[in-house]
C-alpha cells in the first residue's frame, strides 16, 4: 500500500458498529483507542473484523490544539 498521508498509524479493530450506513470502526493504537467513521460498504471491502490489524489514516490540513481552563 503506498499513500500520499504520512500520517499511518497501525492498529488492531477492537469493535465495529454497524449502522445503517455508516460504520464506527474503533482500533487500539498503542494503547490509545481511534474511531472512524466508514460506509458499510468500506467495511465489508477491507473485510474489516475485530482482532484484525488495519491502518488509520490520518489527512488534515489543519490539527488544533486545546487545553482546559
Amino acid at each position: 500500500m503506498k499513500l500520499s498521508a504520512r500520517n499511518l498509524l497501525k492498529g488492531n479493530v477492537v469493535e465495529i458498529v454497524k449502522g445503517a450506513t455508516t460504520s464506527h470502526v474503533r482500533l487500539d493504537v498503542a494503547g490509545s483507542i481511534i474511531t472512524a467513521a466508514i460506509t458499510n460498504e468500506a467495511v465489508d471491502d477491507l473485510k474489516l473484523e475485530v482482532g484484525k490489524d488495519a491502518y488509520a489514516v490520518v489527512k488534515a490540513s489543519d490539527v488544533l490544539i486545546g487545553v482546559d481552563e
